[in-house]
């Protein structure tokens, strides 16, 4: 069975390589898999990346690829040779989009005699009301197309288990403790929650990185 340093991530929203090495130096081991968004990505690019996994952490890649097939397929090849855990692709880029993902993940990670990556389909962002059939819908046509899981929130973690039976992951972001506000974070629970719901790995930011001790904040929701 898992522990829960497995499933935690956190998510390194910060604006500079600096910071990140920070909490990476401060986290790891205890941590052992770090978020990289679009804002932090966007000022280090893949330095980041390389410098979680030099650490001996791991890497998702959480930016969300969205466009035409073939940009979203050359972009999961680059992803994949940057050695990530996972990645993220919104499922609303619909099925070509998709399988073209997960047919350059498995190419280029044989050609580079790698581990491939997960690809985890985004349904409805966690800021954004969502109906469970829309999750519902979404989530399917990911899984049809190839991806190995789904980013939901916990609310619908339990109705998606409970909907599909073939196995898949469910990365769950918005955790927070019961004393923290929700922010702008419209679907929400704590860690209890979400793994009781069927959720495989949390993803947790504000509540570590704004903590006055991180690693004290990391041990105490373990």
């Amino acid at each position: 069975m898992s522990t829960l340093n497995e499933k935690l991530i956190v998510a390194l929203d910060v604006d500079s390589l600096k910071k990140a090495r920070n909490f990476v130096d401060v986290l790891y081991p205890e941590v052992k898999i770090f978020k990289v968004g679009s804002q932090l990505f966007t000022v280090c690019g893949p330095d980041v990346v390389k410098m979680i996994n030099a650490k001996g952490a791991e890497a998702f890649l959480d930016l969300k690829f969205h466009d035409i097939p073939n940009t979203v397929a050359n972009s999961v090849r680059q992803a994949a040779g940057l050695k990530v855990k996972m990645l993220t692709l919104h499922i609303s880029g619909g099925e070509q989009m998709l399988k073209a993902a997960v047919k350059a993940a498995k190419e280029e990670s044989r050609q580079l005699k790698l581990r491939r990556p997960l690809l985890i389909g985004v349904t409805v962002l966690t800021s954004q009301k969502a109906e469970p059939a829309d999750v519902l819908r979404l989530a399917k046509l990911g899984l049809s197309c190839g991806l190995d899981g789904i980013v939901c929130s916990p609310k619908e973690a339990s109705f998606l288990r409970g909907k599909i039976k073939n196995k898949f992951v469910i990365v769950t972001p918005g955790i927070r403790p019961n004393i923290i506000a929700s922010d702008d974070q419209k679907r929400t629970a704590t860690a209890k929650e979400a793994l009781k719901a069927g959720s495989d790995f949390l993803v947790i930011g504000r509540p570590i990185l704004e903590a006055e001790d991180p690693l004290r904040a990391v041990k105490e929701m373990i």
